[in-house]
């Protein structure tokens, strides 16, 4: 089990460096999407090759497919979001909703039961999320405090929409490799991304300024993801997907060290509280 836990905290630790090197950049599409294209590709003479070799049936196909179309929805999702919030507030969230909804859609509609530790899991991770938000405080107008939610609520859309993902990802590793399967995601990723950069027109500028970034990011993001399913590979997803959202303590830390985010100490205590609620729900719940 060490290995897979090894696999996972570099995980985190690598999306949360490319995420935040996504929320410096200055046209998040481009950004995205050229990170994306350098390792589509690379990797799409594996993905030919495999399927050469090993044709899927139709139901696998399908599964593909539907793995492409998530992800598609998720790039775009993600690049509004970064668009919109801090790293150190936007990032706890997309990446704990997953871990929150999984145990709540299980109780509520699934016959399932959580022990006690699971649901002040589930409180703690609600109590984080509730902060984040700026839900109750009175120093906004109205008009401002929706401004404020817009982010709030892409984040859970890129939560549930990752949820779906890796649920369908973690079936397709039943039929074909990790590799194979990450170029799978790259293009679905690629494909989400492209109408907002075509109309944008700034791949020049946005290489021009963060050429070095993006270059890193190309490795960074697909492993990732990599990292993952490699781990997922060797382990049950239910042991280490919670381990994997360490990176919102990392990402916040980044965001409030070297983006000067605002609000630094609130943010980093509330993602050591929806981390520790994901812990709570994952191991114990």
């Amino acid at each position: 089990m060490l290995i897979p836990i090894i696999l996972v905290i570099a995980s985190a630790m690598a999306h949360a460096v490319w995420s935040m090197f996504t929320k410096k950049s200055r046209n998040k599409s481009a950004f995205l999407w050229s990170i994306m294209m350098v390792a589509t590709i690379l990797l799409l003479p594996v993905l030919i090759t495999e399927l050469w070799r090993n044709p899927l049936t139709a139901g696998s196909y399908g599964l593909l497919l539907l793995s492409v179309a998530l992800q598609a929805i998720y790039s775009w999702l993600l690049s509004q979001t970064y668009e919109l919030g801090d790293l150190s507030q936007i990032y706890p969230i997309m990446r704990g909703t997953s871990t929150l909804l999984v145990p709540i859609i299980g109780v509520l509609f699934l016959s399932e039961s959580l022990s006690v530790l699971g649901w002040i899991g589930i409180l703690c991770m609600l109590g984080g999320f509730t902060v984040l938000s700026g839900v109750g405080s009175r120093s906004k107008p109205s008009n401002s405090k929706m401004q404020g939610m817009k982010p709030i609520l892409m984040a859970l859309c890129v939560g549930l929409c990752t949820t779906f993902y890796v649920f369908v990802d973690k079936l397709n590793l039943q039929h074909i490799s990790p590799l194979a399967l990450l170029e799978v995601t790259n293009i679905g990723f690629v494909i989400g991304l492209t109408p907002a950069v075509l109309a944008s027109r700034q791949i020049r500028e946005e290489w021009r300024l963060n050429k070095s970034t993006m270059m890193l990011g190309a490795i960074l993001n697909p492993g990732s993801y990599l990292l993952f399913l490699f781990a997922m590979q060797q382990a049950p997803m239910a042991h280490i997907s919670p381990l994997r959202e360490i990176g919102t303590v990392f990402a916040t830390f980044l965001g409030v060290l070297l983006l000067k985010e605002q609000q630094g100490l609130k943010r980093l205590s509330c993602s050591v509280v929806i981390f520790c609620g994901i812990l709570l729900i994952g191991v114990w719940g």
